[in-house]
Order: structure tokens, then sequence, then C-alpha cells
């Protein structure tokens, strides 16, 4: 089962808080972890966010705050390599002007990584996947 803290959504300023997750959605492989090393590309978040080895059900989290009142907040993105097996993908996990409309309401940019590929949702039930490893 996987748990999100809901991110606040809007603040008076003009600010709006976007949660994203990558889930290591994989069965039966917890001798293989799922790792994940993520960057940022614009805006001032700072560019390396680190890694982690995602055991099975594990995730990695962070929280975007974007300003619209900066136009340079509109070309902050989250690039995530992910690497499992002799697999290896580049991948966009959250891009402003991409996502801000199709995380929801709740603003949850969420990614269920799986055997298969990988999954985008909003809402932790409806996935909907995006593209395979290759």
């Amino acid at each position: 089962m996987f748990i999100i803290q809901q991110p606040e959504n809007f603040s008076f300023h003009g600010t709006i808080t976007y949660h994203v997750a990558v889930f290591n959605g994989f069965s039966g492989n917890s001798s293989l972890p799922l790792i994940i090393w993520c960057t940022t590309v614009g805006d001032a978040y700072g560019g390396d966010m680190g890694g982690r080895a995602l055991q099975e059900s594990d995730d990695y989290s962070w929280n975007v705050k974007v300003t619209f009142w900066k136009s340079i907040s509109s070309d902050t993105a989250f690039s995530c390599t992910m690497k499992w097996d002799q697999k290896r993908k580049k991948f966009e996990a959250f891009r402003v002007h991409r996502d801000r409309s199709r995380c929801g309401v709740l603003r949850k940019c969420l990614w269920l990584v799986k055997e298969d590929g990988f999954y985008f949702s909003n809402d932790e039930h409806n996935w909907v996947k995006e593209f395979s490893w290759t």
C-alpha cells in the first residue's frame, strides 16, 4: 500500500505545491533494487537531488513549489534516471508546463515503475502506462 502526505495546494502568494513521487512497483524482485537518481533543470532548485536504491514498494518523493509570478518557474523540470538490472531509462518526472494540469486538483504527480514500463497517476488509483523501458 502506498501512502502519500497530501500536499498543500495553493498559497495566497501565487505559489502552488506539487507532490512528485516515483514508486518501485516491481513484484517478486526484492533482491534487485530499482536505482533512481534525480536532477533539476531550470529555476533555483539546486541541480543534483541525489539518488536511492528502492526496494519493492519503496518510493522517492519530493515537493515542488512553483511561483507563477516568476516566468522562470514554467521551465522547471525534474529529470530522473532509473536503472534496473541491465535496463536504464531517463525521464522527466515533473515539468511545470506539462504537469500543472495533469497532476489534478490534489497536485499529485505519481509514477509507478514496473517491469514493463512507467505508469502515471494523479490519484494513486488510476495508472496509465506512459512509456516502456526501451
